[in-house]
């Protein structure tokens, strides 16, 4: 019995994201009568193409794709603090294009791997946490960044234009607050060591992509997707938000998203308020906060606890404050300008 209890905190520790939205999927449930309406609440479009980048992701560290690129990059760049500025503004810039979760799934094992290279893993968790925010911020320079604003542009049927200046104030703020971060990082000179000749080894190659694959994160999105749907179906819930959320869509897309993250805050504000403006700017910024409050943030952190289970804790602090200090001075500037 000893063994089995070990087992079961063992395996709560190293999947506690996993385990804990599982637990709030399963007590929902007891709302909720379970039935085949379940299979209708997940956004199976988004758990396929998670997989399918993963796939890509295994497939390029396989075949040591990021290993040649990161020993290129090291060759090239002097010191630390011009290394963390490119590994930040990389996510910056590829998100407005690929979408925040998927710049985070491909550039947060590379800056990884980078900085394992130099043997600077002390730097990993505040590069980490800024890269995750800078895809936050990246994503909301067009309304095809993320997929809480794809939902939000196609609902509003907002002009292209319109979107970009609307958050325009909160993307400049941002990249103030990453680029003042970035100039107190240590600026010191990056030592290359001898990394040898690269070895590619294909044995059971197909094996070894599957495998690398992280099966529990696509369960995590799977059980928050049946939360959400459930709290939905609830009735308190629902009278509840159509009670509060008319007037104060900024407010509530916040708060919202720190507990159901941003995708299906947008979904479930957008269906009571007809405010898709002030739900916009709620659910961008809301994106910053909690683990929970952007899809993307879980898929940062779980590549990293991967590959640093030890960092969890101080991860989770570093990368907490960061994003509530960044969260509350955009609140900030929405009341300035609104």
């Amino acid at each position: 019995m000893d063994k089995l209890t070990d087992g079961i905190f063992n395996f709560f520790k190293e999947e506690t994201v996993f385990s804990v939205s599982l637990l709030l999927a399963l007590i929902s449930c007891f709302f909720v009568k379970p039935s085949i309406n379940y299979l209708n609440y997940i956004n199976w479009d988004t758990i396929i193409l998670l997989f399918i980048i993963m796939l890509f992701v295994e497939i390029l560290k396989t075949l040591s794709v990021f290993e040649r690129i990161v020993r290129k990059l090291l060759n090239k760049i002097g010191n630390t603090r011009s290394l963390l500025l490119l590994l930040v503004f990389i996510c910056f810039f590829s998100s407005i294009f690929i979408t925040n979760d998927v710049s985070l799934i491909i550039f947060v094992p590379f800056a990884i791997l980078a900085l394992k290279k130099i043997e600077r893993t002390d730097l990993i968790i505040f590069t980490v946490s800024l890269q995750t925010i800078a895809a936050n911020v990246g994503c909301m320079v067009l309304p095809i960044g993320a997929p809480h604003n794809i939902v939000m542009f196609t609902v509003s049927h907002i002009p292209f234009e319109s979107f970009f200046i609307l958050l325009l104030p909160y993307v400049l703020v941002s990249v103030l607050f990453l680029i003042i971060l970035s100039i107190f990082s240590p600026n010191d000179e990056i030592i290359v060591p001898d990394m040898g000749k690269i070895e590619l080894n294909n044995e059971n190659f197909f094996k070894k992509i599957f495998l690398g694959v992280d099966y529990y994160l696509l369960l995590t999105f799977i059980f928050l997707f049946i939360l959400i749907g459930n709290l939905q179906n609830i009735g308190f819930f629902r009278e509840l938000f159509t009670r509060y959320i008319i007037g104060n869509e900024v407010l509530w897309g916040v708060l919202a998203s720190q507990v159901i993250s941003n995708v299906p805050a947008a979904i479930l504000l957008s269906g009571f308020s007809t405010n898709y403006e002030a739900i916009i700017v709620g659910i961008n910024i809301g994106g910053l906060g909690t683990l929970i409050a952007s899809m993307a943030n879980l898929i940062s952190y779980k590549i990293l606890v991967r590959e640093f289970n030890e960092f969890k804790i101080r991860y989770l602090i570093i990368f907490t404050v960061l994003n509530l200090v960044l969260l509350f001075i955009l609140i900030g500037v929405y009341c300035l300008i609104s």
